[in-house]
C-alpha cells in the first residue's frame, strides 16, 4: 500500500473517532489510531456519569495502550434520566442504577474514591482514601452542584424536606415517598429553576409523570409549577400534552406572570413568590445550578459557575492539560444533557488520543437527543447536531428535529416506546 493510501485511511480513522464511531480493533492494532507505546500515557478521569464514562470507555477504544483510571466515589451509579419514571410509579430504582463491571472490562481502572485536591502543576491527584495518582491529562466531569441561599430560606439542609432529587438516588425515593403520602386533594408545588441548569426538559418531565401518578391515586390532587423563567424547552409540546392526558389539573406560572420565587418556608410547606404565597403538601425546590464542588475547588469555573472550555477540544481555558465535560462545561448551545454529555466524552477522548499522539486535533460534531414522557404511553423529543464554526459550537438548523403538533397518538405512543429504547441504549454504551 502506497505511503499516501496510508495516509488517507488515516484521515477516514480520524473522522470515524472525531464522529464518536467505534474503530475496528483490528484497524487499532495496525498502529492507525494507536501511538503503538505500552507507556503512551496515564489519563485520569473524574466522574464515572454519563461523561465520564464515555470519556473513559472511548479513551480505551481509541488506543488501547493508553493506562485510563476512572475516580468515582460511587460503587453503583443512579442516573437522572429515568428517575422522574420512578418517582412516577412507572420504574424501579433498579432499573436506572448501573455499576462499573463492564467499564473495567474495557481495560478501564475503576477506583471507587473521592478526590481531595489537584496540583495542576506537578500533575498529581490526592485521593481522600490516602493514595497519589501522577497524570499526563485529567478530564474532569464533575456534574452539577447547587447555588443554595439564592432566596430566602433556601439552605442545603431544606432538601431533606423538600426534596430537589436532580441528583438522582435517595433524593428520589424521598420525593416519590412525599408524593404517595399527600392527600388525595393536595397539592404538589414545584419550583423549577433558572437557566442553565441540568436537562432543560427535566422539571416538566416530573410534572406529567406527578400528574400521571394522581390521575390513578390521587384524583383531587393538582400540581403548580412556579417557574424562575418565562419559557421551557419543548412548552408547546408539553402544554399540549398536558390539556390532553390532564386537563386543567397542571398549573404553569411563568417568571414575569408571578412565578418567580423569592422565599420558602421548608416547615410550612409555603413559596413565596412575586405573586404571593403558594401552600403545598408537596414542595419540590429544585435550586440554581453550577459545576460541581471539585470543579470549583480546582479554580476550573467563572463567575457563571461553570467552567470555560474551548468548545473545540473540550480543554480548561483554566488550567492546561484539563479537559471538562459534561453539565459542568459551557458548552453551549447545546443543552446540559446526557446525551451531550456522552458526546462530550467522544470527542475529548478523540482529541486526547490525537494530541498524546502528536497529531492535530479534530473539529467533530456534536449529537443531542433528548426524550420526555408526558404519559407512559405519550412522548415527545427534539434532537440536534452541533458543528464548529470560528472555534465555536453552532447548532446546525436543519438537522433540528422536533416532535410535530399535529402528531397522532399512535406517533406519540411510538415516542414513547423510543424514550425507552434511548435510555436502553445511552446506557448499555455507557456501562453496559
Amino acid at each position: 500500500m502506497s505511503g499516501q493510501a496510508i495516509g488517507l485511511k488515516r484521515r477516514d480513522l480520524l473522522k470515524l473517532i472525531a464522529a464518536g464511531v467505534a474503530v475496528p480493533s483490528a484497524m487499532v492494532a495496525s498502529g492507525c489510531v494507536s501511538t503503538g507505546s505500552k507507556t503512551a500515557g496515564h489519563i485520569v478521569v473524574i466522574g464515572g456519569g454519563f461523561g465520564g464514562g464515555s470519556a473513559a470507555r472511548y479513551l480505551k477504544r481509541y488506543n488501547p495502550d493508553l493506562a485510563v483510571t476512572m475516580i468515582e466515589p460511587k460503587t453503583s451509579y443512579i442516573t437522572c434520566p429515568g428517575s422522574n419514571w420512578v418517582i412516577g410509579g412507572e420504574a424501579k430504582m433498579a432499573t436506572i442504577t448501573h455499576d462499573y463491571k463492564a467499564v473495567r472490562n474495557n481495560g478501564v481502572t475503576v477506583v471507587h474514591d473521592t478526590v481531595k485536591s489537584v496540583d495542576t502543576t506537578a500533575k498529581t491527584l490526592q485521593l481522600a482514601g490516602g493514595k497519589t495518582l501522577n497524570y499526563d491529562k485529567v478530564v474532569v466531569s464533575p456534574g452539577i452542584d447547587f447555588k443554595w441561599n439564592e432566596i430566602e430560606g433556601a439552605t442545603p439542609d431544606i432538601a431533606a424536606k423538600t426534596p430537589h432529587a436532580w441528583k438522582a438516588g435517595d433524593q428520589t425515593l424521598l420525593l416519590r415517598k412525599q408524593l404517595q403520602a399527600m392527600p388525595e386533594d393536595g397539592t404538589f408545588i414545584m419550583v423549577a429553576p433558572p437557566n442553565p441548569f441540568r436537562c432543560p426538559p427535566g422539571p416538566y418531565e416530573r410534572a406529567s409523570m406527578v400528574a400521571h401518578y394522581m390521575t390513578q391515586y390521587k384524583p383531587g390532587a393538582r400540581l403548580i409549577i412556579l417557574d424562575q423563567k418565562d419559557e421551557f424547552s419543548k412548552q408547546a409540546l408539553f402544554m399540549q400534552g398536558w390539556k390532553e392526558n390532564y386537563g386543567e389539573r397542571i398549573q404553569w406560572i411563568a417568571k414575569t406572570d408571578g412565578g418567580e420565587a423569592v422565599g420558602i418556608d421548608a416547615d410550612k410547606k409555603v413559596v413565596r413568590t412575586t405573586l404571593g404565597s403558594f401552600e403545598g403538601d408537596v414542595i419540590n425546590y429544585i435550586p440554581p445550578q453550577k459545576a460541581g464542588q471539585l470543579a470549583q475547588d480546582m479554580g476550573l469555573a467563572d463567575k457563571s459557575g461553570f467552567c470555560p472550555i474551548n468548545q473545540k477540544t473540550f480543554a480548561s481555558k483554566q488550567i492546561n492539560d484539563v479537559y471538562v465535560i459534561g453539565d459542568a462545561a459551557i458548552a453551549s448551545p447545546m443543552p446540559k444533557s446526557a446525551h451531550s454529555s456522552t458526546s462530550h466524552g467522544k470527542i475529548v477522548a478523540a482529541n486526547i488520543v490525537l494530541e498524546m499522539a502528536g497529531e492535530p486535533t479534530i473539529a467533530a460534531k456534536n449529537v443531542n437527543t433528548c426524550y420526555s414522557l408526558i404519559a407512559p404511553d405519550y412522548g415527545i423529543s427534539v434532537a440536534a447536531v452541533f458543528d464548529m464554526v470560528d472555534g465555536e459550537i453552532e447548532r446546525i438548523e436543519a438537522s433540528r428535529g422536533i416532535s410535530r403538533m399535529d402528531a397522532t397518538r399512535q406517533e406519540r405512543r411510538l415516542e414513547a416506546n423510543y424514550a425507552r429504547g434511548w435510555y436502553r441504549s445511552i446506557t448499555d454504551e455507557v456501562w453496559g
